[in-house]
């Protein structure tokens, strides 16, 4: 006879983890993921919002559309954390203190600039996420297949962006 909840205290169930627990190092590398994808977010918005020159629609467009992928990211990963009973920290101090992203300057930045430095971030979090693939995998297949699929629509976010500056081969 299977047993019911219904019955069961608060306090039976307060501290009990159900399921998969991430071990230290999937909490770990998870955790880097999502600092890296908030930050990615904020260094996209102040991009997005101080952006000058050439082409500037478009660019100031494309650069809401890595922003909405990072916000996205750091959503997923953090959720999952939670659902391998982890924790994620995203305060402030935190993430500026972990991220591998490279700073962002203040005030306006022309076009080139923007996609010079945003190809710079973007490859930094898809360099911290192929970094840490290996061992989430071990760790867990499931949580690498959202890894998958996030380097996938940030490194097309690369191309499209990279794209403004390349000249064609001839």
């Amino acid at each position: 006879m299977a047993k019911s909840l219904r019955g069961a205290t608060t306090t039976n169930l307060q501290n009990t983890e159900a399921g998969y627990v991430a071990p230290a190092r999937l909490r770990d590398n998870l955790q880097a993921v999502v600092v890296d994808f908030i930050a990615l977010g904020n260094l996209g918005k102040q991009a997005h919002w101080n952006l000058v020159g050439p082409n500037f629609r478009d660019l100031h467009l494309n650069i809401d559309e890595v922003v909405e992928i990072a916000r996205e990211g750091a959503d997923t990963f953090a959720e999952r954390m939670r659902a391998l009973h982890a924790t994620p920290d995203g305060r402030l101090e935190t993430v500026v203190e972990q991220t591998s992203l490279p700073t962002f300057p203040a005030g306006e930045i022309t076009t080139t600039e923007a996609v010079e430095l945003m190809v710079k971030a973007i490859e930094a979090t898809t360099g911290r996420m192929r970094e840490v693939h290996d061992a989430v995998d071990a760790d867990d297949a499931s949580t690498a297949d959202l890894l998958h699929e996030f380097l996938i629509k940030l490194e097309q976010q690369t191309w499209f962006i990279g794209s403004e500056l390349r000249s064609a081969d001839k």
